[in-house]
């Protein structure tokens, strides 16, 4: 009884073995990929026909997660994955552009983050130099005008990523057409303890009372003070993670949250446009 049903077993597991086997070669074929692309097109383009019939969100912020575990799940080195992740947050400021997204937060890297590996951290930092140097002299940038901002402790950033930052900030701060925040070195409650040490420097120099302190007023020593649109109407985030992770824990108290299992590197525009129009279905009711 025992044996058979060992043997039971090690059939179905020689079953799924041959199953996963079969499955990696048809989703590998050359004929399959350009099939499933052209579908994801067609589906993408029905679903954008009907985002535009409906109010577009002002400000949506994402959090990019999974780049490790997609490379992984690949066989790919971690660094790998967050170069895929990077070339990915490439189309989505794309596709935010195109149905209208106004302002666009992306949590690149968080405070948190510094405790990783001092090789994959260095990696990451190597990384955002390059991509930021590229961001001030990137075409798309400048034509349509995108204010370029990078929010977080920059004091904790190496020098050379500081810079790189300082120069695409100064390059694009006259730019108001579309908003691209990239948080590094970011962390929520830092924030808000940063927020409230100046406000209070600011009432022991007499700039403001304290009665003068209310929510707008906190709101207005906060990193995305001057954004047209500073709170999210919508917060995304990958890799089936549900939770916020210390990512923008002031502005939002009346965002609308959305999470997704599709790792980052192999989010599409189909899964981008599926939270668009999630967040269109619902009723927001800011706290009423």
């Amino acid at each position: 009884m025992i044996i058979k049903k060992f043997e039971r077993l090690g059939e179905k597991a020689i079953e799924t073995r041959f199953a996963r086997r079969a499955i990696k070669q048809i989703t590998e074929n050359k004929l399959f990929k350009l099939v499933r692309r052209e579908v994801d097109r067609l589906i993408a383009k029905k679903m954008m026909q009907d985002i535009k019939k409906e109010k577009i969100p002002n400000h949506v912020a994402i959090i990019m997660d999974g780049n490790r575990r997609y490379a992984l799940m690949e066989g790919f080195p971690p660094t790998k994955g967050h170069e895929m992740g990077k070339d990915k947050l490439e189309e989505v400021v794309g596709w935010c552009r195109e149905i209208g997204v106004k302002v666009l937060t992306v949590f690149a890297f968080s405070t948190d983050n510094f405790k990783r590996s001092k090789q994959e951290v260095e990696h990451l930092m190597d990384m955002f130099e390059k991509d930021l140097k590229e961001l001030a002299e990137d075409e798309r940038i400048h034509k349509n005008r995108i204010k370029v901002s990078v929010i977080g402790k920059l004091d904790l950033l190496p020098e050379r990523v500081r810079k790189a930052a300082e120069d695409v900030m100064k390059k694009t701060e006259k730019y108001d057409k579309y908003y691209f925040n990239i948080a590094i070195g970011y962390g929520g409650r830092e924030e808000i303890t940063e927020a409230i040490k100046k406000i209070a420097e600011d009432v022991k120099k007499g700039k403001i009372e304290p009665d003068e302190i209310d929510q707008s007023k906190v709101a207005s020593y906060l990193y995305t003070s001057s954004l047209p649109f500073p709170d999210p109407d919508l917060i995304l985030r990958t890799s089936g993670e549900e939770r916020i992770s210390n990512f923008l824990l002031w502005q939002l108290a009346y965002s609308e949250l959305y999470f997704t299992d599709v790792y980052w590197p192999a989010f599409k525009k189909k899964d981008f446009l599926k939270a668009i129009l999630s967040y269109q279905r619902r009723q927001r009711r800011y706290g009423k």
